[in-house]
């Protein structure tokens, strides 16, 4: 190929990735100011209802000095927080993180710590054998206090009216900065306690580590599972009686980040051969042994939910991708460039015979992420979820969220779900945050269940208007997507990406 025929090719790869997402690097261009303020300007109508906080926590930042970062986990992060008060007003805050890696490079003014998927001369890693967390993927309200989490080292405690940093939480003194703990810590509903787990790397005992603190914080319980190598895993899902982690073949060389100056994408390694499996640990009974349960080569990074069938059978829902996706999140802007099919899938689990004994495949395969449930009291695992997709799945060239998604199980393996597309260069940019609606509520159209929550509630979604350069949050009844939100809440400055979200509800007046 002649050098002109190569400049060509290149162009009109860049004209079809600029045509699945205009405008997607004016998402990643800024530095978004700290603010308060009451917002102005709500369009349509919001549910009587909803009172409470909806909070995210994602990368709020892309750039030090000259130092770019190149994948979406880079970025230092930022909390907001959207508050919808008793007397029907709104208020808006965000504020990042002020996590030891955020402070030293403020204060220096330039990049200093190595990230998830950028390396630069003279970078540092913590304590040298670790990434300085950004702190930015998760947020959990808890024990009245508000955690920001990253993917490993201690939740920064927030203050959860002004955002404002407090310092590292540590449980009472039960952790410290070098304890493993992941970004998806989980409230058990009925008792409010809080289960998490993290993961030692070490090449000779890798293994994982399951937490169980009470409603005020302290720690009730820590339990050491052995790994036979040193797995990369995200997420948990939590039912009644166990944890359930999807332990695919992501395995993490931590001699390449330390010894070698390697990012932590390039010290993950995918190798399928090995084989998937679903690591089931008993949450109260510490004797109980864990039982393992061999799967297709696979992979997870986030799951949806739990719970038991009728028969008593673990249920276990779950996003089942066909390999990893963090090579996806970079170069930023251009992310997503050859996403694979993932879809919906919930498995019915007999734990007496180790096996897989249902498998139900809901009929959406458009990339879908960032699930969520309305949080259950009982046994029972959820009927709905809801999701992120991306309406050019299977396309080659970047491209970002644009489909909000509900998928009800009840009607059986292949159902298409409900979908609501966003207008052209328009993108959902965020988990949608989950508000429940009280059983008790005038506009409940849905009897309670058993445990007497409500089956619906509102999805609030943080979007990006790539053309214009605004950010709003369009608020959906969460069993009538298609119909489009019923409220706009508009900002007065855009807002970056963020990863996870959750609500904390205020009781009806």
């Amino acid at each position: 190929m002649s050098s002109g025929e190569e400049t060509a090719g290149r162009a009109g790869a860049a004209a079809v990735a600029e045509d699945l997402a205009p405008g997607l690097e004016r998402l990643f261009s800024f530095v978004p100011d700290e603010r308060s303020y009451e917002v102005r300007e709500v369009r349509g109508r919001l549910p009587a209802w909803l009172r409470g906080t909806c909070y995210w926590n994602g990368p709020g930042r892309f750039r030090r000095g000259e130092q770019r970062y190149r994948h979406w986990l880079d970025g230092d992060g930022m909390v907001t927080a959207l508050r919808f008060t008793d007397d029907g007003r709104v208020h808006f805050a965000n504020r990042f993180v002020r996590s030891a890696k955020w402070t030293a490079e403020e204060a220096a003014g330039r990049a200093l710590y190595r990230t998830f998927g950028t390396t630069f001369a003279g970078d540092r890693l913590a304590r040298g054998i670790a990434l300085e967390s950004p702190v930015n993927v998760s947020v959990v309200p808890f024990a009245g206090t508000l955690f920001a989490c990253g993917e490993q080292g201690l939740p920064m405690e927030l203050d959860p009216l002004t955002l404002e940093t407090r310092g590292p939480f540590t449980f009472g003194g039960a952790l410290n900065p070098v304890s493993p703990f992941a970004a998806h810590a989980k409230l058990e509903p009925a008792s409010g306690e809080l289960y998490n787990f993290g993961l030692s790397y070490a090449r000779e005992r890798p293994s994982l580590h399951l937490y169980r603190f009470d409603a005020g914080g302290g720690l009730l319980a820590r339990r050491r599972v052995p790994l036979e190598r040193p797995v990369s895993m995200h997420d948990f899902c939590l039912a009644p009686r166990h944890a359930v982690f999807h332990v695919g073949p992501y395995h993490l060389d931590l001699q390449a980040v330390v010894g070698a100056g390697s990012s932590l994408l390039e010290a993950l390694r995918w190798e399928p051969e090995i084989g998937t499996e679903l690591l089931i640990v008993p949450l109260r009974q510490a004797e109980q042994e864990v039982v393992r349960v061999p799967m297709e080569p696979g992979y997870c990074l986030h799951g949806i939910g739990a719970g038991e069938d009728p028969f008593g059978r673990l249920v276990v829902d779950l996003l089942e991708l066909e390999r990893p996706l963090y090579d996806q999140y970079q170069e930023v802007p251009d992310l997503f460039q050859s996403i694979g099919p993932g879809r919906p899938v919930r498995l019915i689990v007999d734990l007496e015979h180790r096996r897989v004994v249902e498998r139900l495949a809901l009929g959406y395969d458009r990339a879908p992420d960032f699930p969520v449930t309305v949080p259950r009291l009982g046994t029972t695992a959820a009927e709905d979820a809801w999701m992120l997709g991306m309406s050019a799945a299977g396309r080659q060239g970047r491209k970002f969220f644009d489909e909000l998604v509900h998928c009800e199980w009840r009607r059986g393996a292949g159902a298409a779900p409900t979908v609501w597309r966003a207008p052209r260069g328009q993108y959902l940019v965020g988990e949608p945050a989950m508000a429940p609606m009280p059983h008790e509520a005038p506009e409940s159209r849905e009897p309670p269940d058993v445990a007497g929550a409500a089956r619906g509630g509102a999805l609030v979604c943080p979007v990006f208007d790539a053309v214009r350069g605004e950010s709003r949050y369009l608020v959906f009844d969460a069993l009538d997507v298609a119909a489009g939100p019923c409220a706009e809440v508009r900002l007065e400055a855009p807002l970056p990406t963020a990863f996870h979200a959750a609500f904390a509800p205020a009781p009806l007046p």
